[in-house]
């Protein structure tokens, strides 16, 4: 009907267009704008995804993990929170995704189909690599590539060049403009640097640089499209120099960094493919671009992936920044998850969002409500056991397949362990070190390569320096301490060159200690499902500007303001927090901050003469900490420079336990007020989250968490 409606509205124009002395152009114009403005009425969602794990070894490019996750992820997010049809979504996935499969979906299912006012996704998860750009856009004279399955390095590489069949971005450029739409997302989880692995990552980078060329098969590809799209090569050179072709690009991270392919629990995905998609089913309402981007950076920094930096690009002349993310206005309900089968009460669900740091809780005993299109709670379901992504439990009501889920009650497992990664760097002393290791409470020596480590126990190689992205200075070379899965040095973990691995370990079993208890508290931190209304801002010492804030998603009645980006604050810079109780009834409060390092301290509750009720923050009150004129101290930033979390627990019910256990730390340090300093914070953490259980025991195997009693919510800044 609106093919017969354009039609209708082509022949009316052309019998007037002499009358109205209108030329042939812009007839053509008029007609186009129409068809638009039809198109737009009812716009199409089509979607291409390409994931690549295996690449074939004999071809010199190190097979990967985590690819076809990545296109899973992006295709339920699609699906069931932004509205794509799944009939509208083709994936192209290891030996598909030749150069000629690539190309050819492309062309087939985004080109042939899109029209204006249509929306299109492009997804590419795999190795990236560079070419010699004989155009020379970037100083570096290199075209960044994909690398399709069947484009392996010449035979002798790298001591001699030769071609190679990627898929440059020159390429990639002509096949966006030749969309019909500019309602278009390019997203990239690839990189162009390094290659093989790093730390307990792999790398997504296949081996490049000015030695490899073109192949023939590309530049005659680009001259075709050069000719369909009427662009002579000198315009193609100078629009490539103003920006992307149209819509909007973003790429997992900068021209000169590593994105990861790694490890979460029991499976392994593109870091920034999961914590965008990850956020995105968390959202209320639709996100522009230029807020959620940040937001995902702050995330992969806070998840140690400190190397990827996302970047987002936009067309030259558009507002697309500004414009909801993916160009879909209208989304699903905020969610944890959907069901995607059922059989009987049985039914199986994709978590794809659930942040990566609570997954562990989500698996025996969580509960997740069922929610109707309007997010209200319709039924529950039981989680039984948890493979990935994959859950499955029990309906205790009616549900169908696509109904979507929020947590309830998340299980926090008594017996949550530090998982750290042993370094080949360790050499003779790796067996010591991991019968060691295997003897402390709660921590887990693993070797690298073998799943998903919170850190990594090494030496510092002369050979890493150049790798490193941390601010001066490093570790003295061959000293021993932590690393992230990254190796990426922790900050004060690092002894003297010459210090044997026994001193070592003495050395850094109380840091070890504070590692564990950051991570128990951060699996309760729920600030996209907390149903409590709660608000923290941080602001300068004495001033009324917020450089950073956190929000209960679902639990305030109006959508919360955009977040500030991650802040640096120089050292010495005084800050205040403001933390307002919005709910009509009494909360119970506990803030802690987790410095560069990993040391633990406690800012909230701080007065341990007080009485028992000290950490209750009244109905509709705020929370100035420190308050002006009552409380004797100052917070300061302070060395070590790094990455520094505050996170702020409200609870509905007292924390006694967690109160009794602070005292007595206080009591023996000797303070009455102010904050205090944890050595050994576990066993404050452990009744911390005994308090925060609804059911605790100490037959039980979890704590149960309910998102309607608790806020966990975390405010992040970087001291330089």
């Amino acid at each position: 009907m609106a093919d017969l409606r354009r039609r209708h509205f082509l022949q009316l124009m052309g019998g007037m267009a002499a009358a109205l002395g209108l030329s042939q152009a812009q007839l053509v114009y008029q007609a186009q704008r129409h068809g638009r403005v039809l198109a737009q009425q009812t716009p199409r969602k089509l979607a291409l995804l390409v994931g690549i794990n295996e690449y074939p070894e004999d071809g010199l490019i190190p097979p990967l993990l985590g690819c076809l996750t990545d296109v899973e992820l992006q295709y339920h997010l699609l699906v069931h929170r932004f509205g794509f049809k799944p009939e509208d979504i083709v994936t192209v996935t290891d030996q598909q995704a030749t150069r000629t499969g690539i190309l050819t979906a492309f062309e087939e299912h985004l080109i042939q189909q899109a029209r204006p006012g249509d929306v299109v996704v492009f997804h590419y998860s795999g190795h990236g690599s560079r070419v010699l750009d004989p155009d020379q856009d970037h100083p570096d004279g290199l075209n960044s590539t994909l690398v399709p399955v069947d484009s392996p390095l010449p035979q002798g590489f790298p001591e001699s060049g030769g071609v190679v069949q990627d898929i440059t971005g020159h390429t990639l450029f002509l096949l966006i403009a030749a969309l019909a739409t500019d309602q278009v997302t390019v997203v990239l989880d690839s990189c162009h640097s390094g290659g093989g692995t790093r730390g307990n990552v792999r790398i997504r980078a296949r081996s490049g640089g000015g030695q490899l060329q073109m192949s023939p098969e590309e530049l005659a590809y680009q001259e075709s499209w050069l000719s369909r799209l009427d662009l002579s090569p000198q315009a193609f050179i100078r629009r490539r120099r103003q920006g992307i072709a149209q819509g909007v690009a973003i790429a997992s991270t900068r021209r000169d960094q590593y994105a990861a392919d790694a490890p979460f629990e029991d499976f392994y995905a593109g870091a920034f493919t999961y914590l965008l998609t990850q956020y995105l089913w968390q959202q209320t309402g639709a996100e522009p671009f230029n807020s959620a981007l940040p937001n995902v950076a702050r995330s992969t920094t806070q998840l140690s992936f400190s190397g990827q930096e996302p970047q987002l690009e936009v067309a030259p002349g558009q507002d697309h920044g500004q414009r909801p993310i993916y160009f879909v206005g209208e989304v699903a309900p905020p969610a944890e998850a959907v069901i995607t089968q059922i059989q009987g009460r049985q039914a199986e669900v994709w978590l794809g969002g659930i942040d990566p740091r609570s997954l562990e809780a989500f698996q025996q005993n969580a509960l997740l409500s069922t929610i109707d299109a309007n997010g209200d709670e319709q039924g529950f379901l039981q989680l039984s056991e948890r493979q990935g992504l994959i859950g499955r439990g029990t309906l205790l009501r009616e549900g169908q397949p696509g109904t979507l889920l929020q947590e309830r009650v998340r299980g926090v497992p008594t017996d949550v362990s530090l998982r750290l990664g042993l370094d080949p760097s360790l050499g003779d002393d790796l067996d010591a070190a991991a019968q060691t290791l295997g003897q402390w409470p709660r921590i887990q020596p693993l070797p690298l390569g073998q799943g998903e480590v919170h850190y990594i126990l090494g030496r510092m190689l002369p050979a890493s320096r150049a790798d490193l992205a941390v601010a001066q200075p490093l570790p003295p070379d061959h000293s021993l301490g932590l690393f992230s899965q990254e190796l990426e040095p922790l900050p004060g973990s690092f002894g003297h060159p010459g210090e044997d691995l026994d001193a070592a370990l003495a050395r850094l079993q109380g840091k070890v200690q504070s590692l564990l208890a950051a991570r128990l508290v951060k699996l309760i931190l729920n600030p996209g499902a907390s149903r409590l209304d709660v608000a923290v801002t941080m602001s300068p010492e004495g001033g009324d500007a917020i450089v950073a804030n956190a929000v209960t998603v679902r639990g305030s009645p109006t959508p919360p303001a955009p977040r500030p980006q991650v802040r640096q604050l120089a050292v010495g810079q005084g800050i205040q927090f403001r933390i307002e109780n919005r709910e009509a009834r009494d909360l119970y409060l506990s803030v802690l901050v987790i410095d560069a390092t990993g040391e633990m301290a406690v800012l909230f509750p701080n007065q341990w003469t007080a009485a028992s009720d000290v950490t209750r923050l009244g109905a509709g009150q705020t929370l100035y900490l420190p308050h002006p004129g009552r409380d004797p101290f100052r917070l300061v930033t302070q060395e070590p420079r790094g990455a520094t979390e505050v996170l702020v627990i409200a609870s509905s019910a007292p924390l006694d336990q967690a109160l009794r256990a602070l005292r007595e730390l206080a009591s023996q340090s000797g303070q009455t007020r102010g904050p205090v300093g944890l050595e050994d914070p576990t066993q404050v953490v452990d009744s911390l989250l005994s308090d925060l259980s609804r059911s605790p025991s100490e037959q039980a195997d979890t704590l149960a968490i309910d998102a309607r009693q608790l806020a966990a919510l975390a405010i992040s800044f970087d001291v330089i």
